[in-house]
């Protein structure tokens, strides 16, 4: 995104795509918590989500074009004025530490699962690349995952397909029995605001600059469209594979790995490999979101602040991948939510 007014609807969507999946999407482990749980009433919720992707989607890449934003501060700032713009700041300078925390986590998670290693030797060896390609640059990290981006969507689809005509349906009696525990989950509705809250709270950081640079509105317009409808393809897909083998993924830590496994090895190889990619990509952005935001990462003093960053996310990183989606993502929702209603209360008073 260097050059002005060059971001086609393609690069928008795919973008806007890349900066929500990440490990606790593609793993199955966010769509097990917020959606599978609530059995049929999850898939209304999925329907909700698609909805509002593309209407915050829209929403947030209008007021960057408007604002020229070149980051997140110039929008929180314009819908939630000093006071609103100040906390949503804070909100989302702590979600991409989460989300770093959780993408390392997630790695440590895959290593335990799929390799039968210790996961703090997966943590830290996220950790370490992640840190290490902060500190010597990060360019064509953004067209990185816009790479890995289609590939991740086939690898998603593909297993969900796979496993619906290969591998039996759980029986009725056992998924019956299977019921919400998260008490900051209450019920699909607000599981399906909690998701997009905290989506959207990380995704700002990018869509921001993104619809300052895209091609005109009908390029937001129909990114934000494709991209919403994108990820509720894939969400709904990672939904209707666990749901038919929930049973036996309930208190796996990376459920589609396990799914993947199920249909052939090589199926599971080429999945781990696409969902590793995506991990560090992810992490990758998170990092340098939150040092850039603190620090300037190009002195000295920069590159400590992201090696004692690093430190902290990995330390955070070892109370486990499946409880920080359960316990952080919600928790950041519910903080995301004043964000939505700035936006969505500045788009109504300006209309």
């Amino acid at each position: 995104m260097t050059k002005k007014n060059n971001v086609s609807t393609f690069k928008v969507a795919a973008t806007y795509i890349g900066t929500v999946i990440g490990a606790g999407f593609a793993s199955g482990q966010e769509i097990l918590q917020f959606f599978s749980v609530f059995r049929e009433k999850g898939l209304m919720g999925l329907v909700a989500v698609t909805v509002m992707f593309i209407l915050f989607g829209y929403i947030v890449m209008d007021f960057g074009r408007k604002l020229g934003s070149t980051s997140h501060l110039e929008i929180i700032r314009f819908t939630g004025g000093r006071f609103f713009g100040t906390i949503a700041d804070y909100i989302i300078s702590f979600f991409l530490f989460g989300s770093l925390t959780a993408m390392i986590a997630g790695a440590g998670a895959m290593a335990a699962q799929e390799f039968h290693i210790p996961a703090a030797w997966g943590n830290f060896f996220m950790a370490a690349i992640t840190c290490v390609t902060v500190l010597t640059g990060i360019n064509g990290v953004i067209n990185s995952i816009s790479f890995i981006v289609p590939f991740l969507i086939m690898a998603v689809l593909g297993v969900s397909i796979g496993s619906f005509f290969t591998l039996p349906e759980n029986a009725g009696t056992v998924y019956a029995q299977i019921v919400p525990d998260n008490e900051l989950i209450k019920n699909w509705f607000w599981s399906a605001i909690l998701y997009t809250s905290y989506n959207i709270v990380l995704s700002i950081a990018v869509l921001a600059p993104l619809g300052s640079e895209a091609n005109d509105m009908k390029s937001i317009r129909n990114g934000a469209i494709l991209g919403g409808l994108g990820l509720g393809l894939g969400a709904l897909a990672i939904n209707i594979a666990i749901t038919r083998n929930i049973n036996n993924v309930i208190d796996i830590e990376v459920p589609m790995a396990y799914i993947a496994g199920q249909i052939s090895q090589v199926v599971k190889v080429v999945y781990i490999a696409v969902l590793l990619a995506e991990i560090y990509t992810t992490a990758v952005g998170s990092l340098y979101g939150f040092t850039a935001r603190i620090t300037d990462i190009k002195d000295i003093y920069g590159k400590l602040i992201v090696i004692e960053i690093t430190i902290l996310s990995f330390i955070a990183s070892q109370f486990g991948f499946s409880n920080l989606v359960k316990y952080l993502y919600p928790v950041i929702g519910y903080g995301g939510i004043i964000i939505l209603a700035c936006l969505l209360y500045k788009k109504i008073k300006i209309k």
